[in-house]
């Protein structure tokens, strides 16, 4: 009965991995959302299929902020009955601000909040729930990056895009390297991975991304309940292939 612990779940990919994963009753999903007072009317539909007895839990954490993450993780802790432990710990909130904008134009407030968002969240909330004890020996960690933040890829794009999104995957890419080897000396067989999902047709994604949500989830979720030990620190695109760095 594997546990999985998902941050920006309101809507998007978030909220699409919820519902694929609420398919089967045998999964516990704490669903992690910025506000809690927000619409999170069809998150909590999709948390709802299949559900069984404190197997689902909508909970606020807006990874911007120290104080929020450091509530959710108390409250992961308080409900995880018994036992258990965290399987999978999926960081998908993320945010692209100004992504007009190039490394001419940047304004110095967006990128600090990309980074706080898309690589201090991340951080933070793994080396919490690790403090806490609340993760499986063998953990499966996955961040969610973007093709963006491969400077291989960067380099061939042009014009290149969001600049200031990009530095921030960029960051989270690094992070990520660091975890892989940071976290294997207190978990000898955890895994983490970064994941490009795609260009997904969410509000993020924007009216020119070609990849419908439920299709993308369907092969994160195949990547995610792949990955084996030699996976640890690899950056993935959801097609299963290695992107290069």
């Amino acid at each position: 009965m594997p546990t999985y612990v998902i941050t920006g779940t309101n809507r998007g990919i978030g909220l699409e991995l919820v519902r694929q994963l609420a398919q089967s009753p045998d999964n516990t999903i704490f669903a992690g959302v910025r506000d809690i007072n927000s619409d999170i009317g069809d998150l909590k539909k999709a948390i709802m299929i299949g559900s069984g007895d404190n197997t689902r839990h909508i909970i606020e954490c807006d990874v911007s902020s120290t104080d929020s993450i450091n509530t959710f993780i108390d409250v992961i802790e308080k409900r995880c009955s018994g036992e258990k432990k965290i399987d999978y710990l999926i960081n998908s909130a993320g945010v692209n601000i100004a992504s007009t904008h190039d490394s001419l134009s940047l304004i110095p407030e967006n990128v600090l909040k990309q980074v706080t968002i898309n690589v201090l969240g991340p951080a933070q909330l793994t080396a919490g729930l690790l403090k806490k004890g609340l993760l499986s020996d063998d953990v499966k960690v996955l961040n969610f990056t973007s093709g963006l933040g491969s400077m291989a890829r960067s380099a061939e794009q042009n014009p290149r895009k969001c600049a200031g999104y990009s530095i921030s995957k960029a960051g989270l890419n690094m992070l990520s390297v660091h975890q892989a080897g940071d976290l294997r000396k207190e978990l000898p067989r955890s895994v983490v991975a970064l994941l490009d999902p795609g260009w997904v047709k969410t509000r993020m994604g924007g009216n020119g991304a070609t990849l419908e949500v439920e299709d993308s989830v369907r092969d994160i979720l195949k990547v995610l309940h792949g990955l084996k030990e030699e996976d640890n620190g690899e950056f993935f695109h959801h097609s299963g292939d290695k992107v290069p760095w």
